[in-house]
């Protein structure tokens, strides 16, 4: 069982407060969708769940690995702690030199251990599985928005998270191209997998996630069940969100 509980968790630049006093837990095979205004503290509440960005204070905890955040972390924990948890950005962060098929398998060989055939072997999966298996000779200049994100998904999964954190994945792309990796994303939350998405494709918020946190100010103003949180908000700043968002 892969749950992950986050317990008092706060960030701050200075003098500037990012994430104030975050606590939710997520039970495994859970989609959790965080949704809110920009410079909510969103993405960095993903990079502070696998440790891009050290938290200030609090707990993390992934499975049976706890973090406390007010401690300097062992880097078996944290090689650990990214082990376990994959993770997809806004932009897709592939190696232009190196092509489709090298960009999956190279992590497998230097984190894993793997040999170079059996990566190989795995990526052609997981490239198959994302529809991509005719670009596996390619670069990645040479395929497009959609083609490359799901790629770099690919390339999480192929570490065998038990988790994954999806950073507005679609953002940098049009709606045709983003469409591409929403599919992708459903059908990996079909197959159990843990996810915390932060997005701004409300659809799938309400559609797909299990429950939606809302954030503002660097805080959850609202967290519940997708359709309960997403059709009739209790508070008035995520009534104001959720209407602008969909007025626009």
């Amino acid at each position: 069982m892969t749950d992950i509980r986050v317990d008092s968790v706060s960030k701050r630049y200075g003098k500037h407060v990012v994430l104030d006093d975050i606590n939710f837990r997520i039970k495994s095979g859970e989609v959790v969708a965080i949704i809110g205004p920009s410079g909510s503290g969103k993405s960095t509440l993903l990079r502070c769940i696998n440790y891009l960005e050290p938290p200030n204070s609090g707990i993390i905890a992934v499975g049976d690995l706890q973090m406390d955040c007010e401690a300097r972390p062992a880097n078996t924990d944290l090689d650990r702690l990214r082990r376990t948890v994959g993770m997809v950005f806004q932009s897709f962060n592939l190696f232009p030199h190196l092509t489709v098929l090298r960009n999956v398998s190279l992590a497998q060989e230097r984190v894993l251990k793997r040999p170079r055939k059996e990566a190989d072997e795995r990526s052609m999966e997981l490239l198959r599985r994302v529809g991509l298996a005719d670009k596996s000779e390619q670069y990645p200049s040479r395929c497009s928005g959609g083609q490359q994100q799901r790629i770099a998904i690919a390339r999480a999964l192929a570490l065998d998270p038990k988790a994954m954190l999806f950073d507005e994945p679609t953002s940098a792309l049009d709606p045709e191209l983003g469409l591409e990796v929403l599919t992708v994303m459903r059908e990996l939350a079909e197959t159990g997998m843990t996810m915390i998405v932060v997005t701004h494709e409300m659809r799938f918020a309400e559609n797909v996630s299990d429950r939606v946190i809302v954030m503002a100010d660097g805080r959850i103003i609202e967290h519940g069940e997708s359709a309960a949180i997403m059709r009739s908000p209790q508070t008035a700043r995520t009534q104001q969100f959720l209407h602008a968002v969909r007025d626009r």
